[in-house]
């Protein structure tokens, strides 16, 4: 079961797993690390690569509708920074979110997630009070696993979508990828 495997792969990357249960003591409702720290850990290991550090940023989602501040994300984003001494931690309130994204209101983490540009990017990771880990992934993990960048059939801005994947450089980085243009 791919769920199983990515957990067995999230719980061998230690450096994730601190980040993991530091983001657990935040306590905030629906939070989870998501989208090119989990993907591009995943793509590593699909290409062979003893690497587990190449992502731009510590992308922590989370959905609180009480409050949808940007001072608090702001806040958090920087005790995170302070405390690991890490500058890639971003925390994104997906609450407002669709304001900025031009969408309707979200209704949860996984409904923000389903918007983001890439199946394989709308994957995420928290620990549950016990210690397992959680995945949170609307489009499930076959593209991550079968190495497929495709464009989620919620986020409608094709062009946006392209630019993007040639931005990333993906295909230089692990050119086992198929990239799907449409």
């Amino acid at each position: 079961m791919l769920e199983e495997r990515l957990k067995s792969w999230i719980r061998e990357h230690q450096p994730l797993m601190a980040d993991l249960q530091r983001v657990r003591e935040l306590d905030l409702p629906q939070c989870y690390i998501a989208a090119g720290y989990i993907r591009n850990y995943a793509w590593d290991i699909l290409h062979g690569y003893d690497r587990s550090d190449r992502h731009s940023d510590i992308d922590v989602v989370f959905f609180d509708p009480d409050d949808v501040s940007e001072e608090r994300d702001e806040l958090l984003e920087r005790r995170l920074k302070e405390e690991t001494l890490n500058p890639k931690w971003s925390v994104k309130n997906q609450a407002r979110m669709h304001i900025k994204n031009g969408d309707g209101p979200y209704q949860s983490t996984a409904d923000a997630m389903s918007m983001w540009p890439e199946t394989a990017t709308a994957i995420g990771a928290r620990l549950n009070p016990a210690g397992g880990i959680e995945l949170i992934c609307p489009y499930g993990l076959e593209d991550l696993f079968g190495l497929r960048v495709r464009r989620s059939p919620a986020f409608l801005k094709r062009e946006y979508y392209l630019e993007r994947v040639l931005r990333k450089e993906w295909a230089s980085q692990w050119p086992l990828l198929t990239i799907f243009e449409d």
